[in-house]
């Protein structure tokens, strides 16, 4: 299933390279010193630009989930358990 994410975001990556957004936009995935992802990518100009979205989970200290839209880009955040929800969450 996790491979099948990267796969998914892969090919969503490369459906939005035309030339010119992979010169100015893109996706982000880092860590988080509480230990935990960031995950950022850039909604302008694909068919996802005009996406509104909110989500907050917060279950401990361990067990947190943050997924918003601003300003065309999708921000989400999440204990070192999430990535592969994050992306889901994304891509579906």
């Amino acid at each position: 299933m996790k491979q099948e994410l990267i796969k998914r975001l892969q090919k969503w990556y490369s459906l939005n390279c035309n030339g010119d957004w992979e010169h100015s936009y893109g996706i982000n995935i880092s860590t988080l010193d509480n230990p935990g992802w960031n995950v950022e990518i850039d909604l302008v100009d694909t068919a996802l630009q005009s996406l509104r979205y909110e989500r907050v989970e917060q279950n401990t200290d361990l067990d947190w989930l943050v997924i918003k839209v601003n300003d065309q880009i999708f921000k989400a955040s999440g204990d070192m358990n999430k990535l592969d929800k994050i992306l889901s969450i994304f891509l579906n």
